[in-house]
């Protein structure tokens, strides 16, 4: 057929015409499906089928265009028309295409119109209108000490939003970012996804305290309400509450009787008790961001004063017991008999308020830092996210079990799911940046630790992560040190529950000096302990021993490993599960030629803890026992494991890029096995 003639018959037929009708139509299908089926919580799966349907649906339509046309007597193929029929029935035809296409686009814009007003954006803008972020309370107070103060009363007061489910809370790591009173609202708004924002001072002077606060719509920057309480500090519960309460009234929040009751509770009504409370939380938060034991100790301290002080304050009992799990878990392992006796502080907390979110967050945290019950852990945290809705923290932890347990994806959606109430929270993006680095996604991991770290650019943990994404698959050391370039060196990159093999026993930022053979350089960065504690001297032999072994210098570092065995020695007579210690002693005994009673420790160490339980920490002492064997003359026993766990998700310890340069494995690089693994493709290796 000539092509014009081609074209004037698709003109004839109204095919043009049923093409842009059919495009309008379906661009009104699509976005009618994308706005409202998420509102009755139709699975987005079902927004995809409509589009599939609407894309294979258009040729389709166009060939029933082409072959078909309507008449009096119904549908007929155009072919078998006269040709003056078929002048008419293409008039008609192409009016009521016309009213098809006009019909189609006065929908459209009225879709456009409607859309900006008010009562139309109650799927998506509802929610933003229902949103709040609480940022830190300016401190007036002449005596700049009592900065503690307003930190509390901001934290409660957002405590107790988040408990209201119809509001959207941010959490206060993401808010503690921004000034008292930032300059840009609309920015601050966009930046954490919320249309309100709470801002407030502090001022006290002795018994008497003065609360300003004011609530304004952050994305036009203007004001909703202000108010300011002069009381006596004993009344400053009953102000965190109204505040609260009077918040929920203006965005319209519903609230369930328990919520009503929850802001309404005072945590004690003794005003001494709560000063020292307010005290313990100011030490806790500093002693989590820079993991420092004797922070966590002070905290400790002052929540014991303040329950000396109240027997039936609750919340410090639940608190203090958070604060000794997280000191456990992230700097240094409480004995069972410690761990025990952490268990009374929080059936105390339950006792006297048992719904408090707090203390079911540390039965959470009891069940899952210190025995890895992670059914019990998690039905803990149901109810933490039933008490507490806009609870990231639930989210957050939630995640992590789903990680220990081997559910990266879940692990990853629940971090998302975090993220969305705590967007400023770098420690979430180096999470899904660390369980990325595990499955082997190292591109995925290098975005979002880039994102940890323009987040928070002293973020130790992202920066490690970061230094591992480089080595592990590429092997780029130069990359891997300037991950570190904006991290302090005083700050801590690992934690107590990683340990496992000798990169993080010697410290990831001075193993890559080892990574390049500069041992001297690695010794020079353990000459001095971080500080005099008995358990940071211990800490520089651990990595010095480590690195003597690594440099073949075990012979001439022997009186050092000989202190070094004495004191592990000792305390794992204290401490007979710590499997920190067992690892580090197995190097020990690796420097002294005890090499049986290295492997024996070893694998006392990986028996302890396999994958199977733990499906992230389990990899690091499995790794640990193939690095003791590699150095003791079992290199079939090694490139054994070594295969195990090029095959599984731990990519944080074993790659074939870091294989090929780790100088652990320098005393079986020969070996035909070890070989064979390093000419395997990583991407045979990568979990799916």
């Amino acid at each position: 057929m000539n092509p014009t003639n081609f074209l004037t018959e698709l003109k004839r037929r109204n095919v043009y015409r049923a093409a842009v009708a059919y495009g309008v139509v379906a661009w009104f299908l699509t976005q009618l499906t994308t706005q409202v089926f998420p509102f009755f919580e139709i699975p987005n799966s079902a927004v995809r089928f409509v589009v599939i349907a609407l894309a294979v649906g258009f040729p389709i339509a166009m060939l029933l265009a082409w072959l078909y046309e309507f008449t009096p007597e119904g549908i007929v193929r155009t072919e078998y028309l006269h040709p003056g029929q078929a002048r008419s029935i293409q008039h008609a035809t192409g009016r009521i295409l016309d009213f098809i296409i006009i019909g189609a686009l006065l929908l459209v814009i009225a879709m456009l119109i409607v859309g900006r007003l008010p009562f139309y954006q109650q799927t998506g803008e509802s929610i933003v209108q229902k949103s709040i972020a609480v940022l830190p309370f300016e401190n007036r107070s002449e005596d700049k000490a009592n900065a503690y103060f307003a930190d509390g009363i901001q934290d409660e007061i957002l405590t107790k939003l988040a408990g209201i489910g119809d509001l959207k809370v941010i959490s206060r790591s993401s808010t503690a970012k921004y000034k008292s009173k930032p300059e840009d609202l609309k920015t601050v708004a966009r930046e954490l996804g919320i249309g309100t924002v709470l801002e407030g001072s502090v001022q006290r002077v002795g018994d008497r305290v003065r609360i300003n606060v004011q609530l304004l719509d952050a994305r036009v920057d203007t004001h909703l309400w202000a108010k300011s309480y002069d009381r006596e500090l004993k009344d400053v519960f009953a102000v965190e509450s109204e505040v609260a309460q009077e918040i929920a009234d203006t965005l319209r929040a519903k609230l369930s009787p328990s919520q009503s009751d929850a802001l309404a509770t005072a945590p004690t009504r003794d005003t001494e008790a709560y000063d020292l409370f307010l005290k313990g939380e100011y030490e806790e938060h500093q002693a989590e961001s820079t993991l420092n034991a004797e922070l966590f100790d002070r905290a400790q301290t002052l929540y014991r004063q303040a329950l000396g002080r109240d027997g039936n304050f609750a919340l410090a009992y639940a608190r203090l017991a958070y604060s000794e799990l997280y000191r456990h878990w992230f700097v240094s392992n409480l004995t069972s008999a410690e761990l025990a006796n952490v268990k009374p502080a929080i059936e105390r907390a339950l006792a006297i308020a048992p719904v408090s979110p707090d203390a079911h967050l540390a039965l959470a945290l009891f069940y899952y830092w210190g025995y890895r019950d992670y059914d019990a852990g998690l039905s803990e945290l149901d109810r933490v996210s039933e008490l507490q809705p806009s609870s990231s923290t639930s989210r957050y932890y939630r995640a992590a079990i789903y990680r220990r347990r081997g559910e990266w994806q879940g692990a990853l959606a629940e971090f998302e799911r975090a993220a969305e109430l705590d967007p400023r929270n770098s420690q979430i993006p180096t999470e899904i940046g660390s369980t990325y680095i595990n499955l082997r996604r190292w591109s995925d991991a290098e975005h979002a630790l880039t994102r940890a770290l323009a987040l928070d650019p002293h973020n130790a943990l992202a920066a490690r992560f970061l230094a591992v994404t480089y080595i592990n698959s590429t092997g780029d050391i130069r990359r891997a040190r300037q991950a570190f370039e904006g991290v302090p060196t005083e700050n801590k990159i690992s934690v107590a529950s990683a340990w496992g093999s000798i990169s993080v026993m010697v410290d990831e930022r001075v193993y890559l000096d080892a990574l390049e053979k500069k041992f001297a350089d690695a010794l020079k960065a353990w000459d001095v302990a971080s500080s005099n504690t008995p358990e940071a001297r211990l800490r520089q032999l651990e990595a010095r021993v480590g690195i003597h072994v690594l440099a073949g210098q075990g012979a001439a570092a022997k009186s050092e490993c000989e202190q070094t065995r004495a004191l592990l020695e000792a305390r794992l007579a204290e401490r007979p599960g710590d499997r920190m210690s067992l690892i580090a002693l197995a190097w020990v005994y690796v420097c002294l030629g005890r090499n049986t009673d290295a492997i024996h420790v070893a694998e006392q160490a990986a028996d302890s803890l396999p994958i199977e339980k733990d499906a992230v920490a389990g990899n690091f002492f499995l790794a640990g026992l193939a690095e003791i064997e590699a150095n003791t003359g079992k290199p079939e026993e090694a490139v054994k494991i070594l295969r195990q766990l090029i095959r599984a998700p731990a990519g944080q310890v074993i790659s074939i890029a870091r294989l090929k340069i780790d100088p652990v494995w320098d005393p079986i690089r020969n070996n035909p096995g070890f070989q064979k693994l390093l000419s395997e493709s990583e991407a045979e290796t990568v979990h799916k």
